[in-house]
């Protein structure tokens, strides 16, 4: 800024050029939105299904595990059953994201009925993934035969001279 004497009286003057606005802290990026477990492999599945038997072991199943019966089975092995693995990772999928800091008011409550019950009743009906364990005894669910793996896709080389039909 520079002062002029303009008929006796100081005026101000200001440059042309406007002063520089204060630099802007940098954005923060978000963390990255977590996968879902079945498109994870290696260390990655290791760390998120760690991450979801905490979960599980110290929030789920102290609330919410209800008592262990013939028409309402859990295994203590659960981690061994995918469609139980997938289940409940979007279950706690959901969770985080209903329950956190930053959820509305009505987060809660819309987990509770959206995603906790539903899961939970798919869990642990008589057809569910834990049909057939006990507690103290886990069973493998028996996967549908299937005819073959890629019905669609091309169809095989035709025999070579030398191939047994």
């Amino acid at each position: 800024m520079t002062t002029d004497t303009v008929g006796g009286r100081a005026r101000e003057r200001k440059w042309e050029r406007a002063p520089a606005a204060p630099a802007e802290p940098p954005a923060e990026t978000p963390p990255p939105r977590p996968k879902f477990i079945l498109y994870l492999e290696g260390a990655e599945y290791a760390d998120s299904l760690r991450r979801l038997t905490l979960w599980t072991h110290h929030v789920l199943l102290p609330v919410y595990g209800r008592e262990v019966t013939s028409s309402t089975p859990w295994c203590g092995r659960w981690w061994e059953h995918p469609e139980a693995v997938a289940q409940l990772h979007g279950l706690w999928l959901a969770w985080g994201e209903l329950t956190g800091a930053d959820a509305e008011m009505t987060g809660p409550a819309s987990w509770h009925r959206d995603f906790l019950m539903p899961v939970m009743e798919s869990l642990r009906s008589p057809q569910g993934p834990f049909a057939g364990c006990k507690p103290g005894g886990h069973r493998r669910k028996e996967v549908p035969p299937v005819d073959a793996m890629d019905p669609f896709g091309p169809p095989p080389p035709p025999p070579g001279p030398g191939d047994r039909v």
